[in-house]
């Protein structure tokens, strides 16, 4: 396995291009417990929603704000990632919310362009001090729509974002000289690698062509002092306790708040301003 600390020149790939790669961060026992509880938990099964693109592709995703004592609770609580985001967000940190992204064979949708923080700064986050840690699950490639993003463009600022084709997507007029300018990367993974990036850092998927499937574990974060300063669907600052890591093997399967815990689309309080396209 690979060193789990960050290295100075980690954090400065991070800020440099808006993204940092840390291979095989989870091994492959604790890789197998995850695939396991996709297959097991009946309450993921039950509560995942489905999201279309303007193709008429489908990507499953089942979402929650709290980390519970379950596998992916223990994955976000996990110290090799907490302390991560914490040298990259500069600090204190707390769990915004994690999500399983789930892209079946053949059948899986596409991402448009965006940002993350194109939608989070209509939760009432102020500044655009979050960040993310997406772990791949399956091998994710070309081929089944593994995350590109764009080196750099966390740089940009915040880019306007609208409703492209049924998805809240970066202004496409901004798009193609971004695209013209910048380099894209195509982010493939093997299982356990992880991928920490900026919520400013535009990032979009293809669709899945392959007979593969491409699941992957997306934990957010927000620097304490980003507090927002009004309630919404995901939540204000809440302390976060880091969990040793060798916990994550010993984690269970499921947890007992399941069934309040996770995202509900009719909860959904975030507005996009602009015009629809």
């Amino acid at each position: 396995m690979s060193d789990r600390r960050l290295a100075d020149a980690d954090v400065a790939a991070f800020e440099r291009d808006g993204y940092v790669f840390k291979r095989g961060l989870f091994d492959a026992g604790e890789v197998a417990l995850m695939q396991r509880a996709i297959a097991e938990d009946a309450a993921i099964r039950e509560n995942l929603v489905a999201l279309l693109d303007a193709a008429g592709g489908s990507t499953e995703l089942a979402l929650w704000n709290h980390p519970g004592d379950d596998v992916f609770g223990a994955v976000a609580r996990s110290e090799r990632v907490v302390s991560a985001m914490q040298r990259l967000l500069g600090g204190e940190i707390y769990h915004y919310h994690s999500k399983l992204t789930m892209k079946a064979p053949k059948t899986g949708g596409a991402w448009n362009w965006h940002q993350d923080y194109g939608y989070w700064y209509q939760n009432g986050c102020l500044f655009p001090d979050l960040a993310s840690a997406m772990i791949a699950i399956d091998p994710s490639t070309r081929e089944n729509g593994c995350l590109q993003v764009v080196k750099g463009s966390h740089r940009l600022g915040r880019i306007e974002h609208l409703r492209v084709g049924g998805q809240t997507s970066a202004d496409p007029e901004r798009m193609d000289p971004i695209l013209a300018r910048l380099e894209l990367l195509h982010c493939e993974m093997a299982p356990g690698d992880a991928l920490f990036f900026h919520c400013n850092t535009l990032h979009a998927s293809s669709p899945n062509t392959s007979d593969k499937p491409r699941n992957v574990l997306i934990c957010c974060y927000n620097a304490a002092s980003n507090d927002p300063y009004k309630e919404h669907h995901h939540p204000r600052y809440t302390k976060l306790t880091p969990l040793a890591d060798d916990q994550v093997i010993r984690a269970r399967i499921g947890r007992s708040d399941r069934d309040t815990a996770f995202y509900d689309p009719a909860d959904d309080q975030t507005v996009t301003a602009g015009k629809k396209t």
